[in-house]
């Protein structure tokens, strides 16, 4: 999507969209990789041409092409250069080292996806919910739930708890679009950390009248819990996929 505590650079501040320059060099590249500019087991351009062609600094870039090796992207080779390692999962969705939205993810995929909006309420934290969430007892939270249409399919049922003293505004209509866009575009908020648990359960009544089940009697769960950059956790999702659709993705680096 990777230590999901440390990913700084998902949604850093400085440049342009809540960005840094470096995370901005990387889906460049990340997307030239993926669409073939630079093919499996060759080499992408030295870093003294990646530098005068973005117009960045040698720190910048190796910046960029660190989160590119711990996306799995590219391997560097001392003395050679820096060897493309990613190869084209056409069963690849989403990331889990990565903070990265819905609408991001399906079009990085080239899926035709939008969401509609279950039920959207406040609520007041209980002992069952703060336990459920992470939150606190007493704690003012929107209680949302959406439905994630893939190619006209609904595939993904979310359910999620948003902190209204961090996110303040919500609406029906923005959470159908993109809170993160909310977020970040409109707040002002810098999302730092997601921690993520992936777990298999059985269907629900609620799945099977929100998803596009077929004859399926279980289902994939993700459990995120994200913080913004002040260490505030504003977000609990419980997302709940139909399993021939769940793929996700991560890369692990061995630490010496």
């Amino acid at each position: 999507m990777l230590n999901h505590s440390a990913i700084p650079w998902a949604r850093e501040g400085c440049g342009i969209g809540m960005r840094s320059i470096y995370y901005d060099i990387y889906e460049s590249l990340r997307e030239r990789i993926e669409g073939g500019e630079f093919s499996y087991q060759g080499f992408i351009p030295s870093e003294a041409k990646l530098v005068e062609e973005y117009q960045c600094s040698h720190n910048t870039l190796r910046k960029a092409l660190s989160v590119l090796r711990l996306h799995g992207y590219v391997h560097p080779i001392q003395g050679k250069g820096v060897k493309v390692i990613w190869q084209r999962d056409m069963h690849a969705r989403f990331v889990l080292g990565d903070i990265e939205t819905f609408r991001e993810a399906c079009e990085r995929n080239n899926i035709s996806a939008c969401t509609t909006v279950r039920s959207f309420a406040q609520i007041v934290a209980d002992v069952h919910v703060a336990a459920r969430t992470g939150f606190e007892v007493g704690d003012r939270l929107y209680r949302v739930e959406r439905i994630r249409h893939m190619n006209g399919l609904a595939l993904i049922y979310d359910i999620n708890y948003f902190l209204v003293s961090a996110v303040p505004g919500l609406t029906p209509t923005i959470v159908e679009d993109s809170v993160y866009l909310y977020v970040e575009g409109t707040l002002g908020m810098r999302i730092s950390t997601s921690k993520r648990t992936v777990k298999v359960e059985h269907v629900t009544n609620d799945d099977r009248t929100a998803l596009d089940l077929l004859d399926y009697s279980m289902v994939a769960v993700v459990i995120s819990k994200t913080f913004n950059s002040d260490g505030v956790h504003f977000e609990t999702t419980f997302s709940r996929h139909r399993p021939d659709f769940f793929t996700f993705h991560d890369t692990a680096v061995r630490g010496y």
